[in-house]
């Protein structure tokens, strides 16, 4: 099966869990890590989820740690996810451990609630964006904050998926479809598939975006690219419709992550909506905009470009 993955020019990824069993009650990894990893580089698999149930009384730090150690011995290239929710808060530790890390409970296909199952809970679309607050310095090249998959596609309105798959590019956050590929309407293809936002999520830079205002309900996010370039996305957390007008001059600052500036009262940006996909002129003068209800209103600011 492998074979015929790669074949496609696809690659394959495979499940576990450090515990004893699976979440799905399986046998789990714990005491037999080399022998799960060995043979997953045998099968020829290239990612591994690596889950965290029946763990009582497991190190995570010391489980991953050994896990990513037998991975590396079996020789073959596999990337390393890590999934504990983020109840020791990986991104402080795991950088050399892991490529990416759950930083939170399972998402819910929901764009705005909770799922309360009792003894856990699952979260909706912006419950789990919240959560990345303060995240955005651990992450980087080979080693990502994981806001967990996308539910673009499962049902929520296009206007909903539209602004979850934006904000998950915005977090540099790995592209996990969620969905059933088989079969997928016209308007998620052209979400999932906009390469030019996805350009925002893969940018080398390879820093999340920021949240630097809140106003009735609109909230403003920058996110430094390779470049120079910046993209700028308006948030409509609402259900209906707000106008909200950019004032640049209000957001000039510093990225201590990136090391990059905005420099609007020195720079002029071209502006480029990214799911219009048509120039919307330059960052001169004040720009009003209508961002439509639960959605976004998303920009690339490039530099030198017409």
């Amino acid at each position: 099966m492998a074979d015929y993955i790669h074949s496609k020019g696809l690659k394959i990824g495979i499940y576990s869990d450090a515990g004893r069993q699976t979440c799905g009650g399986r046998p789990g990894s714990f005491g037999h890590e080399y022998q799960d990893a060995l043979t997953y580089a045998k099968w020829g698999i290239d990612y591994l989820k690596y889950d965290w149930c029946s763990t009582e009384d497991i190190n995570p730090v010391g489980a991953y740690d050994l896990m990513r150690d037998a991975l590396r011995s079996a020789g073959r290239p596999i990337l390393f996810s890590m999934c504990e929710w983020g109840q020791s808060k990986p991104w402080t530790w795991a950088k050399d451990t892991g490529h990416m890390w759950r930083t939170t409970g399972d998402i819910y296909n929901c764009f705005d609630c909770v799922n309360d199952h009792g003894s856990w809970k699952s979260f909706g679309v912006m419950q789990i964006l919240d959560m990345q607050e303060g995240l955005r310095k651990y992450a980087g090249p080979g080693h990502w904050n994981d806001p967990d998959m996308l539910e673009v596609g499962n049902g929520q309105a296009v206007n909903q998926d539209r602004a979850h798959f934006s904000m998950w590019c915005m977090l540099a956050a790995p592209l996990i479809l969620g969905n059933d590929i088989r079969n997928m309407t016209a308007e998620t293809k052209a979400i999932v598939m906009n390469k030019e936002v996805i350009a925002l999520d893969q940018d080398t830079l390879g820093v999340q975006g920021l949240k630097v205002a809140t106003q009735d309900s609109i909230e403003v996010w920058f996110k430094p690219l390779a470049g120079g370039d910046w993209a700028f996305c308006l948030l409509n957390r609402s259900k209906v419709e707000k106008e909200y007008t950019i004032q640049w001059q209000n957001f000039n600052f510093d990225d201590e992550v990136s090391k990059q500036s905005t420099n609007f009262n020195k720079t002029t940006y071209v502006i480029r909506n990214l799911w219009s996909k048509k120039q919307e002129g330059n960052t001169k003068k004040d720009k009003k905009v209508l961002v439509p209800a639960q959605d976004v209103v998303l920009y690339r600011l490039s530099i030198g470009k017409k």
